[in-house]
């Protein structure tokens, strides 16, 4: 890459994938952009992009590809079916920033190797609020030189990025760090139901833990970014989330359950949460 400001593709305009693109073009960096839909291309109004007819037509315009797509099959499909990988240039980069299996991650390196592409996972944590005020943390996995190639990229809408090892890496940080939250939650239900069965105030008791030292992450989201009207969806998600971690540490053994029994609670108890938090 001989610019200061390399050609960054752009395949994913969700919740969270948008404002990062949004991001990316208002840094000053070429953006090109894929959809399936027409239409999707509207969350970039504003915004100074080329659209691409073809994956294969973003592949070739671009330095830096960043794939920001549901789930492990749709970035398999894209990068292989959709001619992603054979379009792109020697030395190029593909970033893979969705939630996977850390095998997979793995994977798509080696594929990528035959085409001198190189291979970062990427998985952002910080939710669709955290991408509008461009302070996601990026948890990285791959090369330690590829990572600093792209860091400019992932600082026009990251405030922390963490290089946590090699392929797979980011992804397995990124399912522990969810872990943890969907657990937070569970010990929240919990302690909830204890307070309320002591007949305290739940909202004030709430009140006061979030501003004091047993506040979390978990407790701060709720009845803020996690509400009645998504606890449902995001509820969903986190189950989702789940099932690939059940997968991505199946090796370890059935000691680890305890751990993974909590969090799936936890996602299972998140609507009943935001219900108690606002009532």
């Amino acid at each position: 890459m001989t610019s200061m400001h390399p050609r960054i593709g752009w395949i994913g305009l969700g919740d969270q994938g948008a404002p990062m693109a949004r991001a990316i073009a208002e840094a000053g960096f070429p953006l090109h952009v894929w959809a399936r839909h027409k239409a999707s291309l509207d969350v970039l109004d504003g915004f100074t992009y080329e659209a691409c007819s073809t994956v294969a037509d973003l592949g070739t315009d671009s330095d830096i590809v960043g794939l920001c797509l549901n789930d492990d099959p749709d970035v398999r499909e894209v990068v292989t079916n959709g001619g992603l990988l054979e379009s792109l240039k020697p030395g190029a980069v593909l970033v893979n920033f969705g939630t996977g299996l850390p095998a997979f991650a793995a994977e798509l390196a080696r594929l990528a190797v035959p085409h001198q592409v190189r291979v970062l996972d990427a998985p952002v944590s910080g939710g669709h609020a955290g991408a509008v005020e461009k302070r996601l943390t990026v948890l990285v996995g791959g090369d330690p030189d590829v990572v600093a190639t792209v860091r400019p990229v992932f600082e026009t809408f990251a405030t922390t990025v963490a290089h946590l090892g090699g392929h797979g890496a980011g992804q397995t940080g990124k399912l522990l760090n969810n872990t943890l939250l969907m657990a937070n939650q569970q010990n929240i239900a919990e302690l909830l139901d204890v307070a309320g069965r002591l007949g305290l105030d739940l909202s004030a008791l709430v009140n006061v833990i979030r501003a004091g030292t047993g506040s979390s992450v978990a407790l701060q989201s709720l009845g803020c970014t996690i509400t009645t009207d998504n606890a449902e969806h995001l509820s969903r998600l986190q189950l989702i989330d789940m099932d690939i971690y059940r997968k991505a540490v199946a090796l370890l053994g059935d000691e680890i359950d305890p751990l993974t029994d909590r969090a799936v609670a936890g996602a299972e108890a998140l609507p009943r949460l935001a219900r108690l938090v606002t009532s």
